[in-house]
């Protein structure tokens, strides 16, 4: 059967709605081709990419470096399952042990894969070394954690949990950057551990205070519980660090790492320490494609480009320039009150009149050649490839103020 063939990206986006559940929503655009920070339609329009897929291509679209790790790794060996081990799974794993501060990984799909993978360790860990009544989830409100039920359940954000009936016991939720809320709540008893993002993405890129997160280490210390760092937006050199919390100064007992750590290719993973770990008993969790040789290849050639120091130093420098030329823009036609987060995970919170709005750029930014995420109603949310090039910088945020002039 040949590939279906679209006149435009109208005809493929109206397709869709004969095909496709309903759960996604997708823009008009539909893109089928990229070349580093540039996609392109049918029509052959070009658009500026700051969306990143959501903070997963770090390298940008096609990059040589991927295109090769596919083609040579897709002559030897795609998949095998967990009955065996592979090569190149475990050197991305000696590479995440050798570059953090974990010295046990487990692979998965997804960040919600990695994020419910992460749970069943603390609880796994708790109920072995103290008791099977030490099984409490702290998390914060506004967090977003995965879509799986146990993760969307354990998401501080309510209208993702809505309609799926009663959620699983012993999950709490506080204010984040409040650390007394923590205090109030928090048990030697109960208390198995306290997830938390260093930077809320889905929730209005709220990074975290370094005193909060501080606090929240020595909570857990004192009270037997784990920390777990949510890193799955923030992790592979989103902020600047190849993890955030290596910026912070606050080290996790766990870390879940995705998105960017693929490049594209779906792959979770889950870091943590020997002791941590040594719960995951054998058949206590596991996942089919979780390990897979062939996207572990590509996430090991990712890991190179993007743990390379002139990467890192580099999305410090491009953060400068696209907050430079934002308040530039916003001298001119006002929009923002404040820019938030860190490295190239850019939130900018709308002036008054602007909440609530936020989504309403998206149409007006795709006409004129440039494609860029929202975080809630209030903020417009830029995570461009961490290679983006300056070029590419000045062209998007120049489509961006002509959108802005003619509103």
């Amino acid at each position: 059967m040949n590939s279906k063939k679209f006149s435009s990206s109208a005809e493929a986006r109206a397709f869709f709605n004969t095909v496709m559940m309903p759960n996604y929503n997708p823009s008009p655009v539909v893109p089928v081709k990229g070349v580093g920070s540039r996609i392109f339609d049918e029509e052959g329009k070009d658009y500026i990419d700051f969306g990143g897929g959501i903070a997963v291509t770090a390298l940008g679209h096609c990059h040589p470096v991927m295109v090769e790790a596919i083609r040579e790794q897709s002559e030897k060996l795609w998949h095998m399952s967990n009955v065996f081990t592979n090569v190149p799974a475990l050197e991305l794993a000696e590479k995440l042990i050798r570059n953090t501060f974990a010295e046990r990984v487990y692979f998965c799909n997804s960040g919600g894969e990695a994020n419910e993978g992460a749970l069943k360790l603390a609880r796994r860990y708790a109920h072995d070394k103290f008791s099977p009544e030490k099984y409490e989830i702290i998390s914060f409100n506004n967090s977003f954690h995965g879509r799986t039920f146990f993760t969307v359940c354990v998401g501080g954000q309510d209208k993702y949990k809505q309609g799926f009936g009663p959620i699983p016991e012993g999950i709490i939720n506080v204010p984040f950057n409040d650390l007394e809320a923590v205090k109030k709540v928090i048990s030697k008893k109960k208390t198995a551990a306290i997830i938390v993002e260093p930077i809320q993405g889905e929730g209005g890129i709220f990074a975290a205070d370094e005193s909060f997160l501080k606090g929240l280490r020595e909570l857990c210390t004192a009270n037997d519980a784990l920390l777990i760092f949510d890193e799955v937006q923030t992790g592979m050199g989103r902020t600047g660090h190849l993890y955030a919390y290596q910026g912070y100064g606050v080290t996790p007992d766990i870390l879940t790492s995705a998105k960017s750590l693929g490049g594209g290719i779906p792959i979770g993973a889950v870091l943590s320490t020997e002791e941590i770990s040594s719960s995951l008993v054998v058949g206590t969790h596991g996942s089919t494609y979780g390990g897979n040789p062939l996207a572990c290849h590509v996430a090991s050639k990712v890991f190179d480009v993007v743990n390379d120091p002139k990467t890192l130093s580099g999305v410090l420098e491009k953060r400068e320039r696209i907050v430079k030329k934002l308040e530039s823009i916003n001298a001119k036609y006002p929009f923002f009150d404040e820019v938030r987060g860190r490295g190239l995970l850019i939130g900018l919170y709308l002036k008054e009149e602007l909440r609530g709005k936020a989504r309403e750029f998206l149409a007006p930014c795709a006409e004129k050649g440039l494609l860029m995420l929202v975080a809630g109603l209030d903020v417009l949310r830029f995570a461009p490839s961490l290679l983006i090039s300056d070029t590419d910088i000045d062209e998007g945020l120049s489509r961006f103020e002509e959108v802005l002039r003619l509103r």
